[in-house]
C-alpha cells in the first residue's frame, strides 16, 4: 500500500511532540485528532510518541498483526485497528517483545490485549480498548498499511502518534511542525500560569 506523499515528520518533531502532554496537543488542534477515552493506557505511567504503522484486522484475529510486524520501522508505533472487539485478546507478551525488538516503541489498538504485567515489566508503552486473558484467532483477513480507524479518529501511515495516561493523539503528518509550534506555546503558557498560581499562593 502506498503512503501520503509528504514529507516524513523528522525525529527532531516527533521526540518534542512527546516531550509534550496529549492534553496540551489536543488543545493545540482543537480538540480534533484525540482518540476516544475508552482506548487508553494499560499501565500506569504509560506514554509514547512515533510515527504510525497501521493494520487493520478481522475481529478477534492477530494474523494482520504477524504480518504487519515485518513492516515496522525503529521509532514505529503499531496502530492496529481491531474493531473494537473486547473478548480475545490481539498482542500479550510475545508480540511485544517481538514488536520491541523491530524498533517499535509503542502499540495503539482498538481492541484488547493480555499479560498486562509482563507488559508493564517490558516497560513496552500499550493503549487498548480492553483487557482480556483469551487468546486471539490467526486466519485473517487483514489489510496492513492502509488508513485505519481507531476510537473514531482516522491514523494514515506516517502520522505522528503521542499516548500518555490522558489518552492517544493522532497528528496529521502534514501539520505535525505547525502542530507542534502551538502546542508548545500552550504548554509554555500553561506552565507559566501555574508557576504564578504557585507563586502566589505562597505569597499569603
Amino acid at each position: 500500500m502506498t503512503e501520503h506523499t509528504h514529507q516524513p515528520v523528522t525525529p527532531d518533531v516527533v521526540q518534542r511532540l512527546g516531550a509534550l502532554p496529549v492534553a496540551n496537543i489536543g488543545d493545540a488542534m482543537q480538540r480534533l485528532g484525540v482518540v476516544e477515552a475508552e482506548i487508553g493506557a494499560v499501565w500506569r505511567g504509560a506514554r509514547t510518541a512515533g510515527t504510525a504503522r497501521t493494520v487493520e484486522v478481522a475481529g478477534g484475529d492477530n494474523a494482520g498483526v504477524h504480518e504487519a510486524i515485518e513492516t515496522l520501522r525503529p521509532g514505529d508505533v503499531l496502530v492496529v485497528n481491531g474493531h473494537g472487539v473486547r473478548d480475545r485478546a490481539l498482542v500479550g507478551e510475545l508480540i511485544a517483545e517481538r514488536l520491541r525488538a523491530r524498533g517499535c516503541v509503542g502499540l495503539v489498538i482498538d481492541g484488547a490485549v493480555r499479560d498486562v504485567g509482563d507488559l508493564e515489566e517490558l516497560g513496552f508503552p500499550v493503549f487498548a480498548r480492553a483487557v482480556t486473558p483469551a487468546g486471539p484467532y490467526r486466519n485473517g483477513p487483514f489489510r496492513v498499511g492502509v488508513p485505519v480507524a481507531i476510537g473514531g479518529v482516522v491514523v494514515h501511515p506516517g502520522d505522528v502518534i503521542v499516548a500518555d495516561g490522558d489518552g492517544v493523539a493522532v497528528v496529521p503528518a502534514a501539520e505535525a511542525a505547525a502542530v507542534l509550534d502551538r502546542a508548545e506555546a500552550k504548554h509554555a503558557d500553561e506552565t507559566r500560569i501555574r508557576n504564578e498560581i504557585v507563586a502566589s499562593a505562597r505569597s499569603v
